[in-house]
């Protein structure tokens, strides 16, 4: 018996669902526990539409079940698990009874909104969330965490900020907090004049220094809005104020996020920029799990630099911030706007710099028509995120194409 199956009373290997499994997060995890056959067992793997990929991984992971959001690529999965003893299932009730099976651990790493339902509805007594999605503290944190101190499950953060922060604050010391600073690459336009950032491409903005992730995220990452968005999820996270919460500019990513105490104390946790250090704290906590990811040479690295954020240079930042300090709805608005806002700007319809710019329009329209109160149910959420969406398209297609 591990000890975390002994923690979580559980008389054998950890059982885990994945939800986000063909993701980037899920290919790690499921590196993992390749590597740990005999310490976990996975109830089921649920995915978008990548049945190919999803069948494979299944049948690596000698998982119970494979699931797929999407109907139409039911057939496929079935017959890529044909007498493999996998059961196979889509469609959105099909998602829902893979949450609801007995699991010790689920991660939620489904990326966007279509997150929010099947996240939320893990949330059971005795669970653990290992949490890599976004939209759920962004957009539905006050229901998120509410519905967590209600059933008593255990909330651990993926994202490596989060998970580094999380690794640092002492949970019985957090009067004795006086900040938390998470810690930003400041992405491939770090050092641009503001003129150059007008003509950004969709090719050079994905091209992440230090960070292998999906188109969004690494187009946030590199208008900074990535962060933003963290720094909302941290304030769900942590007990801190607004004001106690920081983002320093690390160009190296070897800093991850830090504490500032009291006493004058600053707390660090350093890594390799890999994702498979914080997944498998999430999996192994309280302990701790061998993860084959480079090591750091500190002498190597000889130096490491910090520089303030720079919200002039990058206003999804500061929006980000304000949405966080108005409340309510407006942080789920934002994340839909800027979802939208990058898919159109991938496509070439708007540029770099347009992407704050629909996003700060539409925020003010909705919050001109009393639209960004708060959401009482992750119904709400989802109705405001449909209305975010459109008006960011509306606005999108309002705008002469030059791009």
């Amino acid at each position: 018996m591990t000890a975390q199956a002994e923690k979580m009373g559980v008389s054998g290997p950890v059982r885990v669902t994945v939800l986000g499994a063909t993701g980037s997060i899920g290919q790690s995890l499921a590196d993992l526990i390749e590597r740990n056959p005999h310490r976990f067992e996975v109830v089921a793997l649920v995915a978008n539409k990548n049945a190919e990929a999803l069948a494979e991984m299944a049948i690596r992971l000698k998982a119970s079940s494979a699931v797929l959001a999407e109907e139409g690529r039911y057939l496929e999965l079935v017959e890529k698990l044909s007498g493999r003893g996998i059961a196979a299932s889509a469609g959105r009730n099909a998602v829902f009874e893979a949450v609801d099976r007995e699991t010790d651990i689920v991660v939620g790493a489904i990326v966007g909104a279509a997150g929010l339902e099947p996240t939320f509805r893990a949330i059971k007594p005795g669970r653990r969330i290992a949490l890599a999605n976004k939209e759920c503290l962004v957009c539905a944190g006050e229901l998120f965490m509410s519905r967590i101190r209600e059933t008593g499950a255990e909330l651990l953060p993926v994202d490596s900020e989060h998970n580094a922060i999380f690794q640092v604050f002492e949970a019985e010391q957090a009067d004795q907090v006086e900040k938390v600073i998470l810690t930003a690459s400041g992405g491939p336009f770090r050092t641009w004049s503001h003129d150059d950032m007008t003509r950004i491409t969709p090719e050079q903005a994905l091209n992440h220094p230090n960070w292998d992730m999906g188109a969004r995220i690494t187009v946030d990452s590199a208008s900074m809005m990535n962060k933003g968005l963290e720094v909302i999820e941290a304030s769900h996270l942590f007990p801190v104020s607004h004001d106690q919460l920081d983002v320093l500019v690390h160009p190296q990513s070897t800093v991850h996020g830090l504490v500032q105490y009291k006493d004058g104390s600053l707390l660090a946790q350093l890594g390799s920029p890999d994702m498979r250090t914080p997944i498998a704290h999430c999996l192994a906590f309280p302990r701790r799990m061998a993860v084959p990811v480079k090591r750091l040479d500190l002498a190597s690295l000889g130096t490491l630099s910090f520089e303030p954020a720079d919200p002039e240079r990058f206003p999804a930042l500061q929006l980000a911030l304000d949405a966080m300090r108005a409340g309510g709805a407006a942080p789920a608005a934002l994340n839909a706007a800027d979802e939208i806002a990058v898919e159109a700007f991938l496509c070439k319809k708007i540029g770099f710099l347009d992407i704050p710019q629909a996003i700060e329009a539409v925020l003010k329209q909705l919050s001109a028509s009393g639209h960004l109160s708060v959401s009482k149910s992750v119904e709400d959420v989802i109705k405001l995120d449909v209305e975010a969406r459109q008006k960011t398209l509306e606005w999108v297609n309002s705008i002469p194409s030059s791009h």
